[in-house]
């Protein structure tokens, strides 16, 4: 973070000019904000049910949404929250997306967030808040886009709050430019039998890092979260887990797939932890990864740590190269060895997809993945 520090940065203003047509490939309804700055030409609240309420922050703030104001006002002790801490002091903007209780969506909502170039570096602080209360149902989709070369710096806290029985299906689609910063951190907490699902796709920026943190605060509360690293050029992505199994029987399943190449670098940190108390509860992490060349570095630590009985746990890390056995099944049929490779590659990485239990979603991430991959090679 030292050549971080040395640089200075904007506040985030009036959002830039951004073509639709770029945009085109994400459906309503969505939220667009451009370069941290909500964007209200470009956003298109069509085909939202009754039971929705999908609004900017600044709105809810206006009009003293008391629960936009409590969330804004959450204080972050840590020493290593330091990023969260600047989020706090500094967003003013960011998304409010309610869904009442028993309300089912059945269309996928999309938030949008563009970085494009402008006059100087920008640092813009978004708070966003997603609440799904009792028995609620909700597919949610949160792009992190780049039109156009930019150093900005973007600061994202994510607060996901599920009540009894809600269920919520999260995708993270992250494909900054590569001269992108972008700090993104996700607080979930669930109540009784909720479940959230998730898929994380880190395929952009030059320096980008998440942190999940999920509390399994209610009896049979779970959650599947898988995600892609996608580490090249001299990229480096950074993710955290933080996962607390707090009551009896509940359910953590966390499969993550990291790929380095050229001089990229990727981090993860997977922790788990069960709770006196939480008896009954299965975790279960995998993080494997692939190394595509002598110059890059992956750096694995998975934990966990058990203060209950009865409980049912595993994790695993791998850090190695293509099955070259498999590679040499592929090419003794006839498949070119520059093709055969990429499709070992992408068969790796799609595995967390998975996690959602969507098709038609997993194919879409699946795609933007293949997309990304191509890119990568022809480069």
């Amino acid at each position: 973070l030292r050549a971080l520090s040395a640089r200075g940065f904007a506040a985030a203003a009036a959002p830039a000019s951004v073509d639709a047509a770029a945009l085109a490939h994400i459906p309503a309804p969505r939220l667009v904000f451009v370069n941290g700055a909500f964007d209200a030409t470009l956003s298109d609240a069509t085909g939202l049910p009754p039971g929705v309420e999908l609004r900017p922050l600044s709105q809810a703030l206006a009009g003293d949404d008391p629960r936009a104001v409590s969330v804004l006002g959450r204080r972050f002790e840590r020493a290593d929250e330091v990023f969260a801490r600047l989020n706090a002091a500094l967003a003013t903007e960011g998304a409010l997306l309610r869904i009442q209780a028993d309300t089912a969506v059945s269309v996928p909502l999309h938030l949008v967030f563009v970085g494009t170039p402008a006059g100087a570096d920008l640092a813009p602080h978004l708070r966003h808040l997603v609440e799904l209360r009792k028995g609620a149902s909700l597919t949610l989709v949160e792009h992190h886009l780049g039109l156009g070369a930019h150093r900005h710096l973007a600061n994202h806290v994510l607060h996901a709050h599920l009540a009894g029985g809600a269920r919520l299906v999260h995708a993270r689609l992250q494909d900054e430019d590569a001269g992108a910063t972008l700090f993104a951190r996700t607080d979930a907490v669930l109540a009784s039998h909720a479940t959230y699902r998730r898929a994380d796709l880190e395929l952009g920026a030059g320096l980008s890092r998440h942190e999940l943190n999920v509390a399994l605060q209610g009896e049979g509360a779970a959650v599947h979260a898988g995600g892609v690293l996608l580490a090249d050029g001299r990229r480096q992505l950074d993710t955290r887990l933080g996962i607390t199994h707090q009551a009896r029987d509940t359910r953590c399943e966390l499969p993550w797939r990291g790929l380095a190449d050229q001089r990229g670098r990727a981090a993860f940190h997977g922790g788990i932890e069960i709770r006196a108390g939480a008896d009954g509860s299965e975790a279960e992490l995998s993080n494997k990864n692939l190394l595509l060349s002598d110059a890059a570095e992956i750096d694995t630590q998975p934990v966990l740590v058990i203060h209950a009985d009865e409980v049912k746990a595993a994790h695993g890390a791998t850090v190695g190269r293509l099955d070259e056995t498999a590679l040499f099944y592929l090419r003794s049929r006839g498949i070119p060895g520059g093709q055969a490779r990429a499709l070992l590659v992408q068969a790796f990485l799609r595995e967390p997809l998975a996690m959602l239990q969507d098709a038609a979603l997993a194919e879409s991430l699946g795609a933007a993945v293949a997309a990304r991959l191509e890119r990568k090679d022809a480069a």
